[in-house]
């Protein structure tokens, strides 16, 4: 039997009564007290993540930006220090490997470096995929950096108000999927404003000896707000509410971009790189189902695997993602759907252990946060 890996901050999460699952091949809390007081909390004032069990794998070089170019749907090479992006990684056939940011940050010293986040249950799988192609790109130098490193999300509508207290000023001005590299009590911390919620948010990647000072110092920094450690939990709920696809449910290798309504995050004109011709086919032809959002009539919320049906009773999609929104107090829930039905307001109806129950197409996101 496999041991899960801890993360820098699991005796923590064990200390504070975190009921613990593993979650791809990592040690982590789905939740410390409820699921919908963390979510709430993080909706009303701010939570803090740990999202350490994140893939986080480091290129530098003069070619690492034509390497990344190659592997990605969206375009790198145009990156400047500071930026930040959302990508996706395809195979030959246009289908979803992984979905990632790409940032392009300089250290003090003004060297300039790239930084992949990936999801945890693909680190290994885009680990493997990365390696044939790294002799094509002589003088890239990798370094799969997850393990020396933490990587904690601070989200919510005070979020600002509490990285102001530990953080320089200049972390502040950081617009929206902006990064920078900076400190934090003299200790080396990459920041970014990105986050996994819909609420405005940081995401800080630090030193793994340096973590759990980071994680109390932010607890101390939110205390007056009310802040509180989110599991995974909350960290589901949140993002669904947000429309946000999740590897493995809304995302798979035989789902292409278009298809998950991710056409903004492909770039094809005048670039070269890995399912370029099988997506530039998919762009043009309408495809069988899309992703939609769905409101659930009632109070059961409609779990991963219930089918869509017509009203006729035939199968039309299935649910990737569902649970009862803490936020809006309905259920949703996130699916693919003939694409004949999927325009806002047709009414179909989902199979919930048998019992037919109506829901309606809506558009995503189901929460905008309050600017």
């Amino acid at each position: 039997m496999l041991t899960s890996q801890n993360t820098p901050l699991t005796s923590w999460h064990r200390a504070h009564q975190a009921r613990m699952v593993d979650f791809a091949g990592f040690e982590m809390p789905i939740q410390y007290s409820s699921i919908v007081a963390e979510h709430l909390a993080t909706r009303s004032s701010v939570g803090i993540f740990d999202i350490s069990h994140m893939g986080r794998l480091r290129f530098e070089g003069v070619e690492a930006s034509r390497l990344l170019d190659f592997l990605l749907t969206r375009r790198v090479t145009d990156m400047r220090p500071g930026m930040v992006r959302y990508s996706l990684m395809c195979n030959a056939e246009g289908g979803i490997l992984d979905d990632v940011l790409v940032s392009c940050l300089k250290t003090p010293s003004d060297r300039e470096f790239f930084l992949l986040v990936v999801n945890a249950s693909n680190r290994a799988k885009i680990l493997k995929w990365i390696q044939p192609h790294m002799a094509e790109f002589p003088g890239v130098e990798f370094a799969d950096v997850t393990e020396d490193t933490a990587m904690i999300a601070v989200q919510g509508p005070f979020a600002t108000n509490l990285i102001e207290r530990l953080l320089p000023a200049k972390v502040l001005n950081l617009k929206y999927y902006r990064s920078i590299v900076t400190e934090q009590m003299s200790k080396p911390c990459i920041v970014s404003r990105t986050g996994y919620t819909g609420e405005d948010g940081f995401e800080l990647i630090v030193r793994s000896q340096d973590a759990l000072r980071v994680w109390e110092n932010l607890l101390l920094a939110g205390r007056e707000h009310g802040i509180l450690p989110v599991g995974l939990g909350a960290r589901d709920t949140l993002r669904l509410e947000a429309a946000m696809p999740l590897y493995g449910h809304e995302l798979n290798e035989q789902i292409d971009p278009f298809t998950a309504g991710l056409g903004f995050a492909v770039n094809l004109e005048e670039r070269i790189f890995l399912g370029a011709s099988a997506l530039s086919e998919k762009q043009n032809c309408a495809g069988n189902i899309s992703r939609v959002g769905l409101r659930v009539t009632g109070r059961r919320p409609a779990r991963e695997g219930c089918c869509l049906l017509d009203t006729e009773g035939n199968v039309v999609g299935e649910v990737t993602s569902g649970t009862f929104s803490p936020t809006l107090q309905y259920p949703i829930a996130m699916g693919y759907l003939s694409s004949a039905l999927s325009r806002t307001g047709q009414v179909i109806e989902v199979d919930i252990r048998g019992s037919k129950t109506e829901a309606q197409v809506v558009e995503l996101p189901f929460y905008h946060r309050t600017k």
